[in-house]
Order: C-alpha cells, then sequence, then structure tokens
C-alpha cells in the first residue's frame, strides 16, 4: 500500500470516528448489553473501548508534546480492563456523551500536529505519535465492526485492508509464507517461512480473517502443495505494550 500522508491519516481518522458516532445514534440501552463475538464483552464493553482509546491516543500524543514517555493506558493493562469493566454498564446515553468527548480530544491533539510533532517518540510499541495515529484508524474501524451494526469487514476500504494485512504479518507462524490471492486483485505475500499456504476469497474477508474476525463475504479457501488445507492457525495480534 503506498503510505498515507499525516493530512491523509487525519482525514481517514475523521471518517472513523464519523462513521462511529453515526451509528450510536440509535442505540437503546437494551442494545448496548447485546453480546458482540467477542469473547466476554457486550456492545457495552466495545463502547467503553473505544472511548478509553481515545482518550489513551491523545495521552500519548499530549505527553510527546511535552517531551515525556507514559504508558499507553492509564494503569496500563490492568487500567485497561478496570476501566472498561466499570464503564461497559452505562447508558447508551453516557456511552454516547463518553465517546464524543473522547472523540474531539484525540482528533483535536492529532489535528493540530505538524509533520515533525507526528514523529514525537511515544511509549507505544516504543514508537512515534504516527504509530498511535496508525493504531488509532485500526481501532476505531475494526471495533466498529465488532459492533454489529452494519459496518461490518465487508465495509473495510482497499486501502484498509491492505494496510491492516501488512501490519498484522506478523501473525504468520515463522515456519509459513502465506499467499494472499485476493479475488479481482495482485497476489499478496506475508511471512517467510518454507512452508507455502495459498489463501485465497475476498480481501475483506482475508483482512477480517488476519484480524481475528469473521469473513463476511464468502468462504476462504486454504491450499498447500495443491490440497485443500485449514486455515492456519496464526500467532497473537501484536502486543500494544512495548518488549522490555
Amino acid at each position: 500500500m503506498t503510505e498515507i500522508s499525516n493530512t491523509q491519516l487525519m482525514e481517514r481518522l475523521t471518517l472513523a470516528a464519523d462513521n462511529v458516532s453515526a451509528k450510536l445514534g440509535g442505540l437503546s440501552d437494551a442494545d448496548v448489553l447485546a453480546p458482540t463475538d467477542l469473547p466476554g464483552w457486550t456492545r457495552g464493553h466495545v463502547l467503553a473501548h473505544i472511548a478509553h482509546v481515545s482518550n489513551a491516543v491523545a495521552r500519548q500524543a499530549e505527553y510527546a508534546l511535552r517531551g515525556e514517555l507514559v504508558d499507553f493506558y492509564d494503569g496500563g493493562q490492568g487500567g485497561r480492563t478496570q476501566a472498561i469493566e466499570m464503564n461497559a454498564g452505562h447508558t447508551a446515553d453516557e456511552h454516547r456523551a463518553y465517546i464524543s468527548s473522547a472523540f474531539t480530544r484525540a482528533l483535536a491533539v492529532l489535528g493540530a500536529l505538524d509533520d515533525a510533532q507526528w514523529q514525537l517518540p511515544v511509549s507505544y510499541r516504543n514508537g512515534d505519535v504516527r504509530g498511535v495515529g496508525l493504531a488509532y484508524w485500526r481501532e476505531l474501524v475494526i471495533h466498529l465492526a465488532d459492533l454489529n451494526l452494519g459496518r461490518g469487514p465487508e465495509t473495510w476500504s482497499k486501502e484498509f485492508c491492505l494496510y491492516l494485512i501488512g501490519f498484522l504479518s506478523s501473525r504468520v507462524p515463522p515456519e509459513l509464507q502465506l499467499k494472499l490471492l485476493p479475488l479481482g486483485l495482485a497476489p499478496l505475500t506475508v511471512g517467510a517461512g518454507e512452508t507455502t499456504v495459498s489463501v485465497s476469497g475476498m480481501l475483506t474477508d482475508i483482512a477480517a480473517w488476519l484480524s481475528g474476525r469473521t469473513p463476511t463475504m464468502g468462504s476462504l479457501r486454504a491450499e498447500a502443495a495443491a490440497d485443500s488445507v485449514e486455515l492456519p492457525a496464526l500467532l497473537p495480534w501484536p502486543s500494544a505494550f512495548p518488549v522490555q
């Protein structure tokens, strides 16, 4: 995928936040309590996470501008879990207000950055603010799909899918090389192992599978040495926390 500029990234983030906000407008309190495909999480858990990650993104950028490093989540992984559980049971109106405030905070600080400030170091993955912005894009798009409100993986753009596949290449086990064959598009190769497995299907389904979500547009097909095989097991999602 051609690398998007910082200005383009802000456009993607604003659109993603707008898409989330638009889908929240009609939610009832009962809708918030509905289960999702994420184990143990209701819609309320996903909504609490979206708000919490938005504030975490803002926090990374705010501290970076001061020349300071801070944990991505206030209180680390334990703080993340506690905040989600504490806020998951909020009413629909409370979730809307919390997310709106968090979106405003995150988009304001990121939108005010110049190109040099996007390169400021942060603790998130031992990277920079741009890496945080890209993570925010992933979080907003993927978790909107998790809410099951009509914006599933089938709505993901080609640009987002190609970016996500590249980011998630670290989920390919070291012994495998995946030859991805998205319908109507050029093949992609991820992984560097000696055993090749071909996976064919819609681009959105391939991206959904790599992200641990259910393909929605049809069946993915996997082959190895010209024989049909099961889709390979993938490694865990890349950790949000730096390697010590």
